[in-house]
């Protein structure tokens, strides 16, 4: 009996698959939050197939996008100006909604990600 009901509780855990519709996050405006060792940091966004421009604590940067896949880019700074800002970053989509996404990021190369989520701000 207890096999049975093994049985039943693995097959509904492996029906439940998690959405990643990337291709809907590739451009638009949006919001992001991301914590860091308990600290929350918020930024706004517009992505082009191309470009991405980023306000954060009312500073401007820029970075050119390639696309690896439909859930994966690299940003490269435009006009780095500090060590930092000329590694490049790796981005993955984990999961979607109908209006957010949930990533991981990190500099290429490097083991240490961090996560966050962003949010859709129109419904182009």
């Amino acid at each position: 009996m207890k096999l049975i009901y093994f049985l039943l509780l693995l097959s509904l855990f492996s029906c439940y698959e998690t959405s990643r519709n990337c291709t809907d996050y590739k451009t638009g405006n949006y919001y992001s939050e991301v914590t860091i060792n308990g600290a929350l940091f918020k930024s706004n966004f517009k992505r082009t197939e191309t470009l991405q421009i980023e306000v954060y604590n009312n500073k401007t940067d820029s970075s050119q996008l390639r696309w690896i896949n439909d859930c994966e880019v690299v940003f490269k700074t435009i006009n780095p100006k500090n060590m930092a800002e000329k590694k490049d970053i790796h981005l993955k989509i984990l999961t979607t909604t109908d209006s957010s996404y949930t990533f991981e990021y990190s500099y290429v190369g490097e083991t240490k990600k961090q996560k966050g989520i962003a949010y859709k701000m129109d419904t182009n």
